[in-house]
């Protein structure tokens, strides 16, 4: 199936590893024009490299910025002041109890995975609506419908991406412009990886053994009962980027296996 991207330019938020990784990767090999981004020049670079490598194309620039800093936000949009699909994929998180995350922990979450979307959809919505096409997808968890105990302060700021999301699409009305929101499951990313090893290491496991102990107990409710490869979320953000995808505005699209149980 052509997705139609050939010539649309697409810029993907943190995107030298993980999820961001398989999206820029997806959409570089569905003929887009693919700027990744990343904190450092030698992440930046490899993905690049990478990512030409894995998809013949030679139509894959990098741009730095730490979203934690408004002044490297401002240089990334100097730097691109035009694209046709911005997917707001930046994120970080941790576990920590409630009573230890502090004011500054709050601040530093929607510093980084909220007000980043706002920044960098407020400098592109406008030119989009202007010339009549555009997409925004934020990237954002199952984490905003089912909150985890163990990081309230990370589905918080999942779940005011689903609002901005939404609200961004209203003021769409009657244009090709649309603005969606994907809802990841638990998914092997680079972090999730690290982690995995890391605990298998310090509890003698295999790392199949504490993926089963994951799902048995901290996610019981999901349908796969696995880790999801960042390549189905990609899959997924990459149809939503397209033409094609024009009947679908305003949603708020899962694609994390089985997790959520309610039906909206």
């Amino acid at each position: 199936m052509d997705l139609q991207l050939k010539n649309k330019i697409a810029l993907v938020s943190g995107s030298t590893a993980g999820i961001g990784y398989a999206i820029a990767k997806s959409l570089s090999a569905e003929g887009a024009s693919v700027i990744v981004n990343g904190r450092t020049q030698a992440r930046v670079d490899a993905a690049v490299k990478n990512i030409k490598a894995d998809t013949g194309s030679d139509k894959v620039t990098g741009v730095i910025a730490d979203f934690s800093k408004v002044d490297e936000i401002d240089a990334l949009i100097r730097q691109v002041p035009e694209v046709d699909i911005l997917v707001n994929n930046v994120a970080i998180f941790d576990t920590k109890e409630f009573s230890a995350i502090d004011d500054a922990g709050w601040l530093k979450f929607y510093e980084v995975n909220v007000m980043s979307g706002i920044r960098l959809s407020r400098a592109y919505f406008d030119k989009m609506i202007k010339k009549n096409w555009g997409r925004i997808i934020f990237i954002s968890s199952e984490s905003a419908l089912q909150i985890p105990a163990e990081m309230i302060h990370y589905g918080m700021t999942k779940s005011a991406q689903l609002a901005i999301s939404r609200g961004l699409a209203e003021l769409t009305k009657g244009t090709n412009v649309t603005v969606n929101a994907v809802l990841p499951g638990p998914t092997m990313s680079e972090g999730i990886g690290s982690f995995i090893e890391s605990l298998a290491k310090d509890q003698k496991k295999t790392k199949q053994q504490i993926e089963d102990d994951f799902f048995k107990h901290m996610r019981p409710t999901s349908i796969v009962q696995r880790f999801l490869t960042t390549e189905e979320i990609a899959n997924m953000v990459t149809y939503l980027a397209s033409p094609l995808a024009a009947a679908t505005n305003g949603a708020a699209i899962r694609a994390e296996g089985g997790v959520l149980k309610t039906m909206v």
